[in-house]
C-alpha cells in the first residue's frame, strides 16, 4: 500500500491542525493505521492510532484529549486532528499502516509501510 501526508504548515501555540494521508494500492480496511512524529534530533516516536474498522483508538500521553485519529475506509483515509497545539508538537507527522496484531499498535516497528512524512511547526 502507498500512503500519502498532507495537511501540515505552521501554526502559533493553541492552534489547529488537521493531516490527512491517502492511501492506494491495497486493501484499506485490513490495516491499523498510525501516526507517528519525529523531531530534530529525537527518534522517531507513536502519536495515534485506530483499530480497521475505526471503533477504537490508542494515543500517547502527550497528545490524549488534544489530538483525534479517525479513518474513512469508504475513501481510504485517515486524519489526525491537532487542537491546542503547542511548540512542543513541532515535527515531522508520518502516517503509516499495519498488518500485525493489536498488541502491537503503538509500536512502530509492526507498522510496514510509510508515507513521505508532513512537517508540523507550532510557534509560541
Amino acid at each position: 500500500v502507498q500512503l500519502q501526508a498532507s495537511g501540515g504548515g505552521s501554526v502559533q501555540a493553541g492552534g489547529s491542525l488537521r493531516l490527512s494521508c491517502a492511501a492506494s494500492g491495497g486493501t484499506f480496511r485490513n490495516y491499523y493505521m498510525g501516526w507517528f512524529r519525529q523531531a530534530p534530533g529525537k527518534e522517531r516516536e507513536f502519536v495515534a492510532a485506530v483499530t480497521r474498522g475505526g471503533s477504537s483508538t490508542y494515543y500517547s500521553d502527550s497528545v490524549k484529549g488534544r489530538f483525534t485519529i479517525s479513518r474513512d475506509n469508504a475513501e481510504n483515509l485517515v486524519y489526525l486532528q491537532m487542537d491546542s497545539l503547542k511548540p512542543e508538537d513541532t515535527a515531522v507527522y508520518y502516517c503509516a499502516a499495519s498488518t500485525s496484531v493489536l498488541s502491537a499498535i503503538r509500536d512502530l516497528t509492526s507498522y510496514r509501510y510509510w508515507g513521505q512524512g508532513t512537517q508540523v511547526t507550532v510557534s509560541s
